[in-house]
């Protein structure tokens, strides 16, 4: 294992209590990173990028070298319009006019460039070829349209979600977010970070569903967690404030939102002093804690308890889970798409066996590493949108030299 300390921070967060939205959100929004393509869908990507000109190959082959009376004029006529759904407008025209040029060089050379057959394929050659240029008009358009509304909406997502400050006295904050290849619309993930009278406290969650209606929980959810980390004496007490606020939200819904909507979150709070880290935890993936040697292990309570948002089934005191966070650990909070996340076996990813015994430069090599663990465990077939969150402790308070002496956990 390698050792590391943490590097000087990226500069002390201004107005520690605020967070930047707005602006800030984009920068957000570049942080979340779609997995790269896999060796096989680049092959896959190269394959149909030369598929037309292939089938123009394969058809100056048939028309040379079979009988007469078999014409290859069926496959010239084609290739523009599959160049139309795989390539750009000038790789479709490009196709269009080569598949034409070729089949009349053949004709040419063949002497039966003036039969009527022959004219009679060449013209209706052109009449695919543009129908293929006007198919794949409409195709980039579309894209363009749907490449717009889907940036409009991550915006929008990020909009909600705070961009964390780097730190908080001796603690180092980081967070990522990843949306899943599999699902175009926007999901319910969350994570928000305050300091307060009582320490510095977090909360990542997952709200039921996707679109509008889940990005809404989100700021409610957001909006009341930012007042109560502020005025609420135990986290027991924030829980209690994000169950009420959703659930006045749910009384302006109707059918099954009403009904089934909830959220599952992890609350985590760490004293001013730095040493202790409290956990409450509300149906949500438990978090992992890494030690200052490198271990790791999981923080689930000792009874599961129901997600805000599902009071109505009954109330309960809630877990308070209290641990040492010592110098050099981190707390690693994440939602369900990486719990859930699963290789080609089928097998789920454990996020504490591919954590443990490895040590990482910062709370953000952290995340970037276990993104990318996640991604190659996956193949790149992420299934769900994944939020990531870690904090991280210092020897010494954030902006100041690092102690050399604190190790953290690199691979």
């Amino acid at each position: 294992m390698e050792r590391g300390s943490y590097g000087e921070g990226r500069g002390p967060y201004e107005n520690g209590r605020a967070y930047r939205v707005g602006a800030d959100a984009l920068d957000l929004a570049a942080r979340s990173r779609r997995p790269d393509p896999t060796g096989g869908e680049r092959r896959v990507r190269w394959a149909l990028r030369w598929l037309p000109a292939a089938l123009i190959v394969v058809g100056a082959v048939f028309f040379w070298f079979t009988p007469e009376g078999l014409r290859s004029s069926p496959i010239f006529e084609t290739t523009p319009l599959v160049a139309a759904a795989l390539l750009t407008l000038r790789g479709t025209v490009a196709v269009a006019v080569a598949a034409l040029a070729v089949d009349v060089t053949l004709e040419i050379l063949n002497g039966t460039a003036t039969r009527p057959n022959a004219l009679t394929q060449m013209v209706s050659q052109v009449v695919l070829g543009a129908l293929a240029i006007g198919i794949n008009l409409l195709i980039q358009r579309n894209y363009r349209r749907l490449t717009s509304a889907r940036h409009v909406a991550v915006a929008a997502q990020r909009a909600v979600l705070p961009n964390p400050p780097d730190g908080f006295g001796t603690l180092r904050v980081a967070a990522r977010y990843q949306a899943a290849d599999a699902d175009a619309r926007i999901g319910g993930d969350l994570y928000a970070v305050q300091e307060g009278p009582y320490g510095v406290r977090c909360i990542v969650g997952d709200v039921r569903g996707k679109g509008l209606e889940a990005v809404e929980s989100v700021a409610v959810v957001i909006g009341a967690f930012r007042e109560a980390a502020e005025e609420e004496a135990g986290l027991a007490g924030i829980a209690r404030r994000l169950e009420r606020a959703l659930q006045r939200q749910e009384t302006g819904r109707s059918g099954l939102d009403r009904v089934e909507g909830f959220t599952t979150a992890v609350l985590a709070e760490v004293d001013r002093g730095g040493g202790a880290l409290r956990l409450l935890n509300r149906g949500h993936p438990a978090p992992v804690l890494l030690g200052s040697d490198g271990a790791a292990r999981t923080l689930h309570p000792h009874e599961h308890a129901l997600p805000l948002g599902m009071g109505d089934l009954g109330t309960w005191p809630d877990e308070l889970m209290e641990v040492a966070f010592p110098p050099g650990a981190a707390l690693v909070l994440f939602t369900d798409g990486v719990t859930e996340a699963r290789n080609k076996a089928g097998v789920f990813y454990d996020p504490l066996t591919r954590l443990d015994g490895r040590l990482f430069d910062g709370p953000h090599e952290l995340l970037d590493t276990l993104l990318d663990d996640v991604t190659r465990y996956t193949g790149g077939r992420v299934a769900d949108d994944m939020a990531l969150f870690a904090l991280a402790r210092l020897r010494t308070p954030f902006g100041e030299p690092p102690d050399p002496a604190s190790p953290v956990h690199a691979p």
